[in-house]
């Protein structure tokens, strides 16, 4: 029998699918499977870090998967597969965008502006140990050759800890022109009144278009540089008088981090770029849809849902 944790986030992911796609993508499908019904079992593919044959030998085992995503009979793996390949990030980000939205309805209301984080990490492109790597190639005497990963950039809101906007791409990456990407797209779902940044982040052109464009205030550390060094405007105001206290809500995104990894996955599988990317997209979206099962279903945790 599958936990019934499991059966309350595939509901949940079917519904946020059928709010954000229609059933079929042409009227010359099959009409087998719903777009809704693939979404969801690619959502519950990375909840549970499975692959696409485990995915497929999983809901044959399960009725009550089945029942909760409304199948009839169990897809195949590579239908799963070519899904994925269409699914584009407009649809992901819809997606996000929905979770949020019902988050909003049963989280904490009465807050006007969000207090949101900037931040980025790896994600490793396959399941063989880092350390591993290392190891063997110490034994060998052999240089450790060069490797790419993904870099996952997400803005999450510091007191509902979900996410609102993420983007992928490979690393190793400057990801500081990327904050008024992902911020622009955070705000267009949740008005933000802080935004919380490190160092990596740090120029005076991310602080101007925080202050002027969004009206929101920036803290973002000015990064260490040699005392000949001349800097005027906000990132002065950085150096001379930074808010730590206020700064150290930021940690509250490395737990977001922390709990995606331990409980979800910390891999985005694929051979190619794209495929990686849309597995690191997936990711945030079922971690939202984790944060909305326990929010909606608090009977079924076993934590709180502010525990991480």
């Amino acid at each position: 029998m599958a936990e019934v944790g499991l059966v309350v986030f595939a509901r949940i992911a079917w519904e946020v699918g059928q709010a954000v796609l229609p059933a079929y993508r042409t009227r010359f499908s099959k009409h087998q499977f719903t777009q809704p019904q693939l979404l969801g079992i690619l959502c519950l593919m990375r909840y549970e870090d499975w692959t696409f044959r485990e995915a497929e030998v999983r809901l044959g085992e399960h009725c009550e998967l089945r029942q909760a995503l409304g199948l009839r009979s169990v897809p195949d793996f590579t239908t799963l597969y070519r899904f994925l390949q269409r699914v584009d990030e407009r649809t992901l980000a819809r997606a996000v965008d929905e979770a949020v939205r019902r988050l909003s309805g049963v989280g904490s209301g009465g807050r006007k502006r969000a207090r949101v984080a900037v931040d980025a990490t790896g994600l490793a492109s396959g399941a063989v140990s880092t350390f591993f790597v290392r190891r063997l190639h110490h034994h060998g005497q052999k240089p450790l050759p060069w490797r790419y990963w993904l870099k996952w950039i997400v803005v999450v809101d510091l007191d509902r800890q979900c996410v609102l906007a993420q983007m992928a791409r490979r690393g190793p990456w400057n990801d500081c022109a990327s904050l008024p990407l992902v911020v622009q797209a955070a705000s267009e779902q949740t008005p933000i009144g802080l935004v919380l940044a490190e160092a990596e982040f740090d120029s005076e052109r991310n602080h101007t278009y925080i202050r002027q464009r969004l009206r929101a205030r920036s803290v973002i550390p000015a990064k260490r540089g040699k005392k000949a060094w001349r800097i005027r405007g906000v990132r002065a105001e950085m150096r001379r008088a930074f808010p730590r206290r206020l700064y150290r809500h930021r940690a509250r995104i490395e737990s977001v981090f922390s709990s995606v990894k331990r409980k979800l996955s910390a891999r985005a599988p694929g051979h190619l770029l794209s495929m990686q990317q849309r597995q690191a997209l997936l990711l945030g979206l079922s971690f939202n849809l984790y944060r909305l099962k326990h929010f909606c279903f608090p009977m079924n945790m076993s934590t709180k849902p502010n525990d991480f």
